[in-house]
């Protein structure tokens, strides 16, 4: 396990300051203090960082399609009582799920070789099939099409499923569930598309990982608003209720709010 001195997602507060006694989410639309410094310092870094290119809609001196984005910081105390946070974006940044200064996600569906890659591989040459079956309309084409269309969505469903299975996030008692697990415990009839890609999860898990006490969490905008959406460029939302409320209820298991 690593140490805070070791560990490049673990950013320690140059100030001393006083540890929550309590789990913070928003109060009344604000972060506490100790995330409103955490995302002020990322906040400055994502402003002047040359890593990697991403086009937030800024700029417009930027290329690029323009792709809004949901950050995270979360305050935690280390395995050595250091206080300090860590930083997660939802979703991918600049094309991928890896970059310095953000913890990793919790299933890396982008890994190369991966069942997921193939799986699609697969649908892709149904897909092909498919297309050359309607170009060439060969007798009894028709149920031809029919039955790779049946294979493509029995194919769709199984990879779906076992996508889900592979997000498994973890509370304090290091319980692990999966995606299906929490969301048919929830009364939902599947996960929806882009649960656990989220930068709240993806935060709690490291900590977890790692054994770090969770403090204080907070997300907010970075970059143009979506069309027709509420989001707006440095404000700060809670976690989203449809992707991520079964998953948080089972990830803060045990822990006492202050709010």
């Amino acid at each position: 396990m690593k140490s805070e001195t070791q560990d490049s997602f673990f950013k320690s507060f140059d100030l001393e300051l006083a540890i929550p006694a309590k789990f913070n989410f928003l109060k009344d639309g604000k972060p506490h203090p100790l995330c409103l410094l955490a995302a002020e310092e990322l906040q400055e870094y994502l402003k002047h960082q040359s890593d990697w290119n991403h086009n937030f809609g800024l700029s417009p001196e930027q290329e690029g399609f323009i792709i809004g984005k949901m950050f995270g910081v979360l305050v935690v105390k280390s395995s050595q009582s250091k206080l300090g946070y860590l930083a997660a974006f939802s979703g991918k940044l600049a094309g991928g799920n890896h970059h310095s200064k953000f913890v990793p996600p919790v299933f890396d569906s982008l890994q190369e070789g991966s069942f997921l890659n193939n799986g699609m591989a697969e649908l892709s040459q149904i897909n092909n099939s498919i297309k050359k079956v309607e170009h060439a309309k060969s007798e009894g084409y028709l149920e031809v099409v029919r039955l790779l269309k049946l294979d493509r969505k029995t194919h769709s469903h199984n990879l779906q499923n076992e996508l889900f299975n592979h997000y498994r996030f973890l509370n304090k008692h290091g319980e692990a569930k999966s995606l299906n697990e929490l969301f048919k415990a929830a009364s939902y009839k599947n996960p929806p598309a882009g649960a656990g890609e989220c930068a709240g999860p993806k935060l709690l898990q490291y900590a977890f990982q790692h054994n770090m006490q969770p403090l204080a969490i907070a997300e907010f905008w970075w970059g143009q608003s979506p069309k027709s959406a509420q989001w707006k460029h440095k404000n700060y939302y809670p976690c989203c209720k449809e992707k991520c409320e079964p998953i948080l209820a089972h990830m803060l298991e045990g822990i006492e709010f202050d709010n």
